[in-house]
């Protein structure tokens, strides 16, 4: 049994569900010594004798890194951290790790799908029909044979093209690394390309679903250009982040029809504004951030959690560091 460690855990809003918390007390909890951030006590006594933090989406200020003195780390009850000032940890000598891929893979994929079968089926087409008393109509399109993009095949881009296979999609993936000829057998993959076809891969989809972190690199990966390199009936699949793709030019391709439609459960700004453009539009489905929102994701995230106070509890270097 590894040395209890002293935690404390930054919970969610209210308004978020309470099994991110309860995960983190039962599965946690359980192994060492957790107790609470109260918001409204004194900032100071709650961070003393601290060895770990256990951020929820990464709201942690500059005055808690300032009283984390010897802290052995601070982890991020997540994978995104583009909005964490990860800089100024580096500064202070805190050690931070975020929740790898994998923790939510499976829900980010089955949110992805869920996107591509109600765009396919034209669903909010079908949502006026069943309000105005018609039937029959719209027609929808059947997926086999339809081509899948990935940009990214990483976990969730894995998971995504596992759950599309038996669908008969055909499936194409881009990454900066080399993808194995196993993985390619694996998940069904037609074909794979590096960075410099991602956008060979674009004009061929009539589906594609992006799964990028953001950086300076893939900030607006999806501009107006690639947008006008996809099919007038091709749909965007984002449950990654929302400055991946440039909002206005995908409202325009939407609004004017350059493309068939999108699947969006990410903004640029969040929560999104209840009169965003892109909300308005008939061919958009949408969700406020919740693909990653699943119990099995809240497990496992509280899973690697407990893993990673064991080894840095055993001496052991902490998994998934962010800060090197």
């Amino acid at each position: 049994m590894p040395t209890q460690l002293n935690v404390l855990f930054l919970p969610p809003p209210p308004y978020r569900d309470r099994r991110y918390t309860d995960d983190v007390v039962s599965i946690v909890g359980a192994r060492h010594k957790l107790r609470i951030y109260e918001s409204g006590a004194p900032l100071a006594p709650q961070f003393e004798d601290l060895d770990a933090v256990i951020d929820e989406g990464g709201h942690g200020t500059q005055e808690m890194a300032d009283a984390a003195q010897g802290l052995r780390l601070w982890q991020l009850y997540g994978s995104g951290h583009d909005d964490f000032d990860i800089e100024y940890w580096k500064h202070k000598g805190i050690p931070v790790a975020n929740c790898p891929g994998h923790g939510h893979a499976r829900a980010l994929a089955e949110c992805a799908l869920l996107y591509i079968l109600m765009l396919a089926r034209s669903w909010h087409f079908t949502q006026r029909n069943m309000r105005a008393g018609e039937q029959g109509e719209p027609m929808g399109l059947e997926l086999e044979n339809r081509l899948l993009g990935l940009i990214g095949f990483g976990a969730t881009g894995r998971e995504v093209a596992r759950l599309t296979k038996p669908l008969g999609m055909k499936i194409m993936a881009v990454d900066e690394r080399d993808i194995s000829l196993d993985e390619q057998r694996e998940f069904g993959l037609e074909s794979v390309a590096g960075s410099a076809d991602i956008d060979k891969v674009i004009g061929k989809s009539d589906y594609l679903s992006l799964h990028l972190h953001v950086d300076k690199r893939t900030r607006h990966i999806i501009d107006a250009r690639r947008l006008r390199l996809m099919k007038p009936g091709a749909c965007l699949i984002n449950v990654s982040r929302g400055a991946l793709v440039d909002e206005a030019a995908l409202y325009s391709a939407l609004h004017e029809g350059w493309i068939g439609g999108a699947g969006l459960d990410v903004f640029s700004e969040e929560p999104v504004d209840p009169n965003h453009p892109l909300l308005t539009l008939p061919n958009v489905v949408a969700t406020p951030h919740v693909s990653g929102a699943t119990d099995g994701t809240s497990r496992r995230r509280a899973l690697f959690v407990r893993e990673n106070l064991d080894r840095i509890a055993q001496g052991l270097e902490p998994l998934s560091r962010i800060d090197l």
